[in-house]
């Protein structure tokens, strides 16, 4: 079943075309990969699902629901999360702290940062920050400023400030950038797990490790336009692909 269509989308900058007539099918439950050279247009892209960019023209329909227009925070409460290619979390606050934070802004609909009052009232939030903190590894460091983490540690807490929020589909732009090669696979690892889930992803990434671990499908863009798309075996083998991006025997 599709839960993201895209269609027609077309973007400008003055003169720069950054997006082209993209079309993109994304089924329910899959993790759906948006690979392509620096330039390709991808992070535009993914600012048009998330309310960052309006498209010239074309469609975002997210479960039957027309996302151009809507603002970010709307898309965010309709079940859409994206993890950015810089962690994006609260280096002074402890991961507890940081966790709590979106669970209080899924309820009341904003991120409310001057009510701490309320927030440390909020025992059910408080347990359940601590549940996903021991789902993805990271309880025993729930005291500990997001700031002093590792790199690999940073992206599983800003993961998992995404998944408290019970988000339907998840963007990831360049999940494991800077990481150590031990801290790709344990990301890879936890990707995985939350696609058993059944929680849609779409992941942006340039380290073709990660995308043949992760994908069932991969759309390949190139100066804004969908060049080739299929399943992980049919790209490496596309002469397109080659050309645009993997290089011959880097796949």
């Amino acid at each position: 079943m599709e839960i993201l269509s895209v269609k027609g989308v077309n973007k400008r900058f003055g003169g720069l075309k950054a997006l082209d007539d993209v079309n993109l099918s994304i089924e329910q439950g899959h993790v759906h990969a948006i690979i392509g050279p620096n330039g390709a247009g991808k992070s535009t892209l993914l600012n048009c699902f998330v309310g960052r960019l309006i498209p010239d023209t074309g469609s975002v329909t997210f479960m039957a629901r027309d996302l151009i227009g809507a603002r970010p925070h709307e898309i965010n409460q309709a079940g859409v999360s994206r993890v950015f290619q810089t962690p994006e979390i609260f280096g002074d606050l402890t991961l507890q702290e940081n966790v709590m934070i979106p669970t209080l802004a899924k309820r009341d609909g904003a991120f409310t940062m001057n009510a701490w009052t309320r927030v440390d009232s909020q025992g059910e939030i408080r347990d359940k920050a601590m549940h996903m903190l021991e789902d993805v590894g990271l309880s025993d460091k729930k005291d500990m400023t997001a700031d002093s983490l590792s790199r690999g540690d940073k992206r599983r807490l800003e993961l998992t400030m995404c998944l408290v929020q019970d988000p339907k589909l998840l963007l990831l732009d360049e999940p494991t950038a800077g990481m150590s090669r031990a801290d790709t696979n344990n990301t890879i690892d936890l990707l995985k797990r939350i696609g058993e889930r059944g929680i849609t992803m779409i992941v942006i990434e340039h380290d073709m490790h990660v995308v043949f671990s992760l994908a069932s499908k991969i759309s390949v863009l190139a100066q804004g336009t969908v060049i080739a798309e299929g399943q992980p075996e049919d790209i490496k083998g596309d002469p397109r692909v080659q050309e645009a991006y993997l290089g011959g025997t880097h796949v």
